[in-house]
């Protein structure tokens, strides 16, 4: 064996720059699964710090300077940047850039905008690097011991990287949850809606736990039990299974630590670019927007304390059978729950057409089976709703999701109305339940709609005996005239 082959298996696998908590458990999840890894940190102490603590005794690579990191690696140079997204990530990229050869990979695996990625893979691709955006979720566990990861970008990258990201990421049923999800920003994209959708589903959570909490008056104790239940059936999953957990803790007095932490929720961002991309792309991703209002309502804390003083609810008592109604709520968590998810395939469908990518709907639910925050049993059904049908339009049209809504209905429609005779908030279920109303519904007053602003701007409409395409415009007072403004899009 020649001395410079023998040099490049001495040399490491992949590195990874950026030593915050989600770097070092994903370096030393790879090492875990027989990969030589080298490491890097902009602070310097922290890589010493790392080798003599978490990586201790592992065959982890310690750098202290970019170039002699990008000289620790194999060829083709596999390099993964775990820091802060944005205008850091394209600093690093510049800065690495220059130690780099023509084939080397540059992976993303923060939070990007999937703007970024796309910019990134183009501007890489002219100097011959290969780009990746990769979603990465699981939070602090699934980085150490297997998370979802969704990578898009330059394919030809994918190859070279598929052996790791398979390797460290969750397996559910034998199968990575992982795979090549799309060119350009396709990953981070998808991750995006995956945040969206985990905006949601923590809303649609914390609204069961309101209604039982404040509506019927149940103890912490009590619904710590609803949650256990439940993380037994249709709604098992990461989320909820946390939430049993969380209503287990007390404080020294034997007070739930729950009822002493600050009602003010905090973000950081994604699910406020799901809510953006949804409209700029004309999907209605209701839900999710109203998870994202619901954390900038928790901040306004201190107008709703004088707002509770002044304002009056009018609102009832629950005297009713309470295990009813908190099946009832049960029901509209599922439901609603079904209905985010729905419309986040939506937007990713849409996304797909727009931007051009092909993207494999039941391939993304697989993985988010495992590893991320938003896995669950459900994502099961959602995957062989598509291996059923491709093509799929809308996941409410399988007939799974048609028979689950169908049951779940009457229990949706009770919670909510009685959320509204409580007077408690229930943004998500609501939204929910309106867009499953007016989803299902043949005709919308968007007609009236139409009619007003044909009225006051002359924009046109169409008409239901002529065919589509063609437009109308009516001299609703007599006094105007009968040239129209424009057309418009539906």
């Amino acid at each position: 064996m020649s001395t410079m082959v023998q040099n490049e298996k001495a040399k490491a696998d992949i590195g990874v720059v950026g030593l915050a908590v989600m770097g070092q458990n994903l370096v030393l999840n790879m090492n875990d699964k027989g990969f030589k890894v080298a490491v890097y940190n902009r602070t310097t102490s922290k890589v010493d710090e790392f080798l003599e603590g978490p990586a201790k005794d592992t065959n982890i690579i310690g750098c202290h300077d970019l170039k002699k990191f990008v000289e620790s690696l194999q060829i083709p140079r596999r390099v993964m940047l775990m820091v802060k997204a944005g205008p850091v990530v394209d600093a690093f990229i510049e800065q690495l850039v220059p130690y780099l050869d023509k084939g080397d990979i540059i992976i993303d695996g923060g939070n990007s905008l999937f703007n970024d990625s796309d910019r990134r893979t183009h501007e890489l691709h002219k100097k011959g690097i290969l780009f990746v955006g990769s979603g990465v979720s699981g939070g602090e566990e699934g980085a150490r011991f297997g998370p979802s990861l969704m990578p898009g970008g330059n394919h030809a990258a994918w190859s070279a990287i598929k052996p790791i990201f398979q390797s460290i990421a969750a397996q559910v049923d034998g199968e990575a949850c992982c795979d090549w999800v799309g060119n350009d920003g396709a990953g981070h994209y998808v991750k995006m809606v995956h945040n969206g959708i985990e905006y949601g589903d923590m809303q649609l959570i914390c609204e069961a736990y309101q209604m039982m909490r404040e509506g019927l008056g149940m103890s912490g104790d009590e619904i710590q039990q609803v949650f256990a239940e439940w993380n037994e059936g249709v709604l098992d999953s990461y989320l909820i299974e946390i939430t049993r957990d969380i209503l287990t803790v007390k404080e020294p007095d034997g007070s739930l630590l729950i009822d002493h932490i600050l009602d003010t929720a905090g973000q950081k961002g994604t699910g406020k670019w799901t809510g953006m991309n949804a409209l700029e792309l004309g999907i209605p991703l209701t839900l999710i927007g109203e998870a994202v209002f619901a954390r900038c309502l928790s901040a306004l804390k201190d107008e709703r304390v004088t707002a509770s003083n002044v304002l009056p609810a009018f609102a009832g008592e629950f005297s009713g059978d309470k295990a009813e109604m908190v099946n009832a709520i049960r029901d509209a968590l599922y439901a609603s729950k079904i209905i985010s998810y729905a419309q986040g395939y939506m937007l990713m469908r849409e996304a797909a057409k727009t931007y051009g990518w092909e993207l494999n709907y039941g391939g993304i639910a697989l993985m988010w089976r495992g590893g991320c925050i938003i896995r669950s049993r459900f994502l099961g059904n959602i995957r062989d709703a598509f291996e059923r049908n491709p093509q799929l339009e809308n996941m409410l049209l399988d007939s799974f999701f048609i028979d689950a809504i169908t049951e779940a209905l009457p229990g949706w429609r009770k919670a909510v109305v009685c959320a509204i005779n409580l007077g408690v908030p229930t943004p998500t279920f609501s939204s929910a339940l309106a867009f499953y109303d007016g989803y299902r519904s043949e005709r919308l007053p968007a007609n009236l709609l139409q009619a007003q602003r044909d009225y006051f701007g002359a924009h046109t409409y169409e008409r239901l005996d002529k065919p589509r395409g063609e437009y109308f415009h009516t001299n609703w007072t007599g006094r105007g005239g009968n040239v129209s403004a424009s057309t418009y899009d539906a």
